[in-house]
């Protein structure tokens, strides 16, 4: 017997995110994406109908390697790449920053579900406007004073220091007030509000039954 219906299609509404009451500001087949009303917090849900461009390995330090120089070449850092699951699915979720002009940060937070022939991309990119440093300048004055860090001729010693690899000075590292453990100081810093955001992501996202039939990118 012939079926007369066709199995659908995955496409950019195969997923859904939770709603953050932002407005549409993008809408096509690869990508929507929605605004604050200050246009400094945007999230994106992204399909591409292509293969993954990112290597096809369970190795994480290869992982972070590819996402370290992708980042570095315009001048960012990375605060995170971790692999998970998400749900039924493998997941890599990274944090970047990228320097702003004139100065300030931007913060990335991103989750790639990568399938053999297609995958989604979510971002949440959360600029530093108006509190530039603040949250900097309060972390280093504690670690300061809890002897954490030293004052030297290059400034604080063991401030700047990549997460995973710490004999590393490529790109914009991190900073110690970066780690997650001080969020709660900072809720409305836009790194807190990207970590915020893309855990809010994870933790409600919704996948249609046809992404359920597509075969992992990973190797097992």
């Amino acid at each position: 017997m012939f079926s007369f219906f066709k199995s659908k299609k995955v496409n950019i509404n195969s997923i859904h995110l939770p709603d953050f009451d932002y407005q549409i500001t993008l809408s096509s087949s690869s990508i929507i994406q929605w605004s604050d009303a200050e246009d400094s917090i945007h999230i994106s849900k992204n399909f591409f109908n292509i293969p993954p461009n990112i290597p096809n390995t369970n190795d994480i330090t290869q992982l972070r390697s590819f996402y370290r120089n992708s980042i570095n070449q315009v001048n960012g850092g990375i605060i995170e790449v971790e692999t998970f699951r998400l749900q039924n699915f493998d997941a890599v979720r990274t944090i970047f920053k990228i320097p702003q002009q004139p100065s300030g940060m931007v913060y990335l937070a991103s989750l790639t579900i990568p399938f053999q022939t297609c995958s989604f991309v979510i971002k949440a990119q959360c600029n530093e406007v108006d509190i530039s440093g603040i949250r900097d300048t309060i972390i280093a004055e504690k670690l300061l004073n809890e002897k954490k860090i030293q004052l030297d001729d290059n400034g604080h010693k063991g401030w700047f220091i990549d997460p995973y690899d710490s004999a590393l000075s490529t790109g914009t590292l991190m900073n110690k007030s970066e780690l997650s453990e001080y969020d709660s100081y900072f809720p409305e810093h836009p790194l807190t509000l990207a970590r915020n955001i893309i855990k809010a992501i994870e933790e409600n996202i919704v996948f249609e039954e046809e992404v359920y039939k597509l075969k992992s990118f990973f190797n097992k």
